[in-house]
C-alpha cells in the first residue's frame, strides 16, 4: 500500500492506533492546521491556524514535533525548536502563495520604497522571512501594522490580505508583488461562488478569510482568520454559518459546535497541498524520524528574533 492510498474502517484505525503508540514512544506531538484532513485533525494533539501553531510550537513539551501542514509551517516549527526533531510528513506539501515572496523581488521593492518597513505574511519561506522587519499572520496583520508609525508599508506576499490591512488601518499598504494570491481563496472563493451560497442561504452568517478578494470581503458579515471565525460562531446567533475559506475548517467548526448548522461557501475550495498529509505518511515519519526539517542556523536565528518580536507586539 502506497503512502497516498486511501484508508477506511479497520485499516485506518490500525494506522491511527500505531500512531498513538509511536507518539508515546517518541515523546512526540502532532500539530495540525485547520485545513488538514478530518482524520489528521482528530489524531492531532493540537489543531489551529498559523498564529496558534507558531505559539504552540514555542510552548510544546516534546522531543519530536510532527507538523501536519504545508512546508513553511514546518519551517517555523523547526526555527522555534532548534533542539527538537521536527518532521514534515510530505515535503511536497508546499504553498503556492509562499512562492510569490522571492528574495530578489523583496530587494527590488526595498530599493523602490526606502524607509518603508517590510511586513511579511507567515505564508512565506524562511529565507524571505529573514529579510523582513516584521512577520504577521492573518489574525495579527491588522493589529501589528496599525501599531507601526510609518504610513507606507510593504506587505508580502498576499495582495488580498494587504488590501484588507490597508482598508482596516488607513495606511498605504503596498502589495509585494502586485499579483500575489492564494489560488484557493482567489479562484474557488470568488464573487461567483459566494453570491451563489448567499442565494442558497439568504439568512446565513457569512464569514470569509482576508485572503479572499475585496468584493467577497465586502459581501461578508465577518472577515477573519480561521481561529477568529471559529470564535465568531460562538459569539453570534444565526440560522446557518457559512465558512468562506478552505473547506477543512468546516470539520473543526462542526466538532466544536455540533448543534449549529455550518456549511462551506464552496465545498470544492480544497488546498490539495494541505491534503497531501495522510495518516500513513505521519506513521512513516514517526517510525523513521524522517523527513526532518532543518533550517540553517543564521537564517533560523534571524527569523526567530523577528517572529518573537512580532508576536510580542500583538499579544
Amino acid at each position: 500500500m502506497g503512502l497516498n492510498s486511501p484508508l477506511t474502517g479497520n485499516g485506518l484505525e490500525a494506522i491511527l492506533e500505531r500512531i498513538r503508540e509511536l507518539k508515546e514512544k517518541r515523546r512526540a506531538v502532532i500539530l495540525a492546521h485547520n485545513y488538514q484532513l478530518p482524520e489528521i485533525q482528530d489524531i492531532a494533539d493540537f489543531v489551529g491556524d498559523s498564529l496558534e501553531l507558531a505559539r504552540k510550537a514555542m510552548e510544546v513539551d516534546a522531543d519530536v514535533i510532527v507538523m501536519a501542514a504545508v512546508n513553511f509551517m514546518a519551517e517555523v516549527a523547526a526555527i522555534l525548536n532548534p533542539d527538537k526533531i521536527v518532521l514534515h510528513p510530505d515535503p511536497r506539501a508546499t504553498c503556492p502563495l509562499a512562492n510569490h515572496a522571492r528574495l530578489e523581488l523583496l530587494r527590488r521593492y526595498r530599493e523602490k520604497y526606502p524607509g518603508a518597513p517590510l511586513v511579511i505574511y507567515i505564508n512565506s519561506y524562511a529565507v524571505a522571512k529573514a529579510y523582513a522587519d516584521y512577520i504577521v499572520t492573518s489574525a495579527s496583520a491588522v493589529k501589528l501594522v496599525g501599531k507601526l508609525g510609518e504610513d507606507t508599508i510593504l506587505f508580502a506576499p498576499d495582495r488580498n490580505l494587504a488590501d484588507h490591512v490597508a482598508m482596516a488601518t488607513g495606511k498605504n499598504v503596498v502589495a509585494v508583488p502586485a499579483g500575489g494570491i492564494c489560488p484557493v481563496h482567489e479562484f474557488l472563493l470568488d464573487e461567483y461562488y459566494v453570491r451563489k451560497v448567499r442565494e442558497q442561504y439568504p439568512r446565513g452568517y457569512l464569514m470569509v478569510h482576508p485572503e479572499t478578494p475585496r468584493p467577497v470581503r465586502l459581501m461578508a458579515d465577518y472577515v477573519g482568520s480561521t481561529s477568529q471565525m471559529l470564535r465568531r460562531i460562538g459569539e453570534v446567533e444565526a440560522e446557518v454559518y457559512i465558512i468562506g475559506t478552505e473547506e477543512g475548517l468546516v470539520h473543526r467548526a462542526r466538532r466544536l459546535y455540533p448543534d449549529k448548522k455550518i456549511v462551506p461557501a464552496n465545498p470544492r475550495a480544497v488546498c490539495i497541498n494541505m491534503k497531501k498529509i495522510t495518516p500513513l505518511k505521519i506513521l512513516y515519519s514517526l517510525e523513521t524520524l524522517k523527513p526532518r526539517v532543518v533550517v540553517p542556523e543564521p537564517i533560523a536565528r534571524r527569523v526567530r528574533e523577528i517572529l518573537e518580536r512580532s508576536l510580542e507586539m500583538v499579544r
